[in-house]
């Protein structure tokens, strides 16, 4: 499905304890596994009048979801999924990091994102502030 422009950002703060008439029976196993709590969504599509449900996308995977617990950030992050980034000030010694953005947490307490690359199909372990990476064209 592609992406709608511009792109809206969000949290999804659902846990277990919200119980599971929030998420949709068909992904309900594979939202779980995600755990949302933190981490920065984008909404593909909203309620419409044929259903209660908006999409949710992270990383490569969407999901059916009820709209009441979606809150949209206006602080928009600047990488999205996918985006092809590089680290821009590595240390000595050590080639740039360059990958695909994979996941996507949200300090509350700070207002901004934070971003975990995928490089030649394995996660960085290390997570990475906005200002460290740059866009690749």
């Amino acid at each position: 499905m592609p992406r709608p422009r511009p792109v809206v950002f969000g949290l999804y703060a659902w846990s277990p304890d919200y119980g599971y008439s929030y998420l949709h029976p068909a992904n309900r196993r594979s939202f779980e596994w995600v755990h949302p709590v933190g981490k920065v969504f984008e909404k593909v599509s909203d309620l419409d009048d044929d259903s209660e449900w908006i999409t949710l996308r992270y990383d490569e995977q969407q999901f059916l979801v009820r709209g009441e617990l979606f809150k949209e950030l206006y602080n928009k992050p600047p990488f999205g999924f996918g985006d092809l980034v590089e680290e821009v000030r590595p240390p000595a010694g050590r080639p740039a990091h360059h990958g695909l953005v994979s996941d996507i947490f949200w300090s509350e307490s700070e207002d901004r994102a934070r971003y975990q690359l995928v490089e030649r199909k394995r996660k960085v372990a290390r997570v990475f502030e906005a200002d460290e990476l740059r866009k690749v064209e």
